[in-house]
């Protein structure tokens, strides 16, 4: 399906549901399983700073990082639209935005994505001159964790809830086909959902406060055990199944026989 329809039909599923289901993705086999299980959308997220790289936060995430993992998840997904993240400080100005939006392309991202609202909107509206489509995300901003001294649940303030609603408009206004909210606070992920015209795909907003919902993989298949943030819900433990199984291999090596092999007859 071309790309401009894969974005059509999920902007369509605002009004006709079901509602977006979205998941991660930074490798082949990852994004191939997530594919063939029917995912509307894979984000190869800056997420993979943490869960594959075993960087801190996504500050640490560079371009050329992106640029691999796309390559590599684009090659496993067929049917589910394939967004890219940006890294940090890879879109500093319009420009930049769409040499990197570019890039990211070539890679085989068939839309990127982009941390802030009103200020990113000239941005936005540049890529998605150049044919790429984008997704907007607002919220909590990963890649602003060190500025904002940590994670922190956003719309709580009468302020921040006017930033959000202003950005959303400014985020559909320039042309994005959807918006990823960020530990929102749910009645005010809800107030942006029915604010705009395009869906909104929530994580960490509660149930049913978005039209859809997005979640690191890691965190529903159990495979990332060392954190797992409190608003994600497991639904298996690849982690321990990985354990047991490595252990019965080393058992297996450890009590197995060793056949004598007798050694050459002297010449």
């Amino acid at each position: 399906m071309p790309v401009s329809d894969k974005c059509s039909a999920l902007r369509a599923r605002k009004e006709v549901g079901p509602p977006i289901a979205a998941l991660t993705a930074w490798d082949y086999p990852t994004a191939r399983l997530l594919d063939e299980a029917g995912t509307d959308l894979i984000l190869v997220g800056d997420s993979l700073g943490m869960v594959v790289l075993g960087f801190p936060d996504t500050t640490h995430v560079t371009l050329d990082h992106m640029l691999h993992h796309v390559a590599a998840a684009a090659r496993g997904c067929r049917e589910a639209l394939l967004v890219a993240d940006f890294a940090i400080r890879s879109y500093d100005s319009e420009a930049e935005a769409v040499e990197t939006a570019r890039a990211l392309g070539d890679a085989g991202a068939e839309a990127v994505k982009l941390e802030g609202g009103v200020r990113q909107a000239g941005k936005v509206k540049a890529i998605v001159e150049e044919g790429i489509p984008v997704l907007g995300h607002l919220g909590m901003l990963p890649q602003r964790v060190k500025e904002e001294g940590g994670y922190r649940t956003k719309g709580k303030s009468t302020d921040e809830i006017s930033a959000l609603l202003k950005g959303a408009e400014a985020l559909e206004q320039a042309g994005c086909f959807g918006i990823v909210l960020e530990n929102v606070v749910p009645g005010v992920a809800a107030e942006v959902t029915t604010s705009i015209g395009i869906p909104t795909i929530g994580i960490g907003c509660g149930t049913d406060s978005c039209d859809g919902e997005i979640a690191v993989t890691s965190d529903v298949i159990g495979s990332y055990p060392w954190f797992v943030p409190p608003f994600a819900t497991q639904r298996a433990d690849v982690a321990g199944e990985i354990r047991r199984a490595v252990s019965d291999y080393i058992v297996h090596c450890q009590s197995a026989e060793r056949s004598t092999v007798p050694a050459p007859a002297a010449p």
